[in-house]
């Protein structure tokens, strides 16, 4: 690859960079589309929402900003270690939008689906929603630490 004259050696070109995230094809080309035809519907792909996952010697907690969401539109579900976050947002009453000058928040669905990293007690959960921020809770399940054995 061909580097750019710059006083940093390690800058990629503008088109090594297009070429690091298009892929190794020489024909790739970066085309760019007039403004009407960017704002055309995209396939419907739920949004994947973000979490905090920390623990304290007793509890482990899930945190994920949920502003502007319901309650009655989330629903959080656990089974076998896995919890699952999802629900959806909405934007409001667009029914007199003639035409959007810009739309960088996200509305629609949304879900998270995720492994707890320690066993816990499924049936002793706790979720919360306040401020826009759901908090969810559980009691880690002690592991019994190794006993030594006596070698006779």
């Amino acid at each position: 690859m061909a580097r750019g004259k710059t006083n940093n050696d390690d800058l990629l070109m503008e088109d090594e960079l297009a070429a690091a995230f298009l892929g190794d094809d020489d024909d790739t080309q970066v085309v760019s589309q007039p403004p009407e035809e960017q704002w055309e519907e995209e396939e419907h792909v739920p949004g994947q929402l973000a979490v905090d996952v920390y623990e304290s010697d007793e509890r482990l907690f899930i945190k994920a900003r949920t502003a502007g969401v319901n309650k009655s539109d989330l629903d959080v579900s656990i089974s076998d270690g896995v919890l699952t976050i999802s629900g959806t947002l909405s934007s409001g009453d667009e029914a007199d939008v003639v035409q959007w000058h810009m739309q960088e928040c996200y509305w629609g669905e949304f879900s998270r689906t995720l492994a707890l990293p320690v066993a816990v007690k499924e049936d002793e959960v706790e979720a919360v929603l306040k401020d826009g921020v759901l908090t969810i809770s559980f009691i880690k399940v002690k592991q019994e630490q190794a006993r030594k054995i006596q070698i006779q």
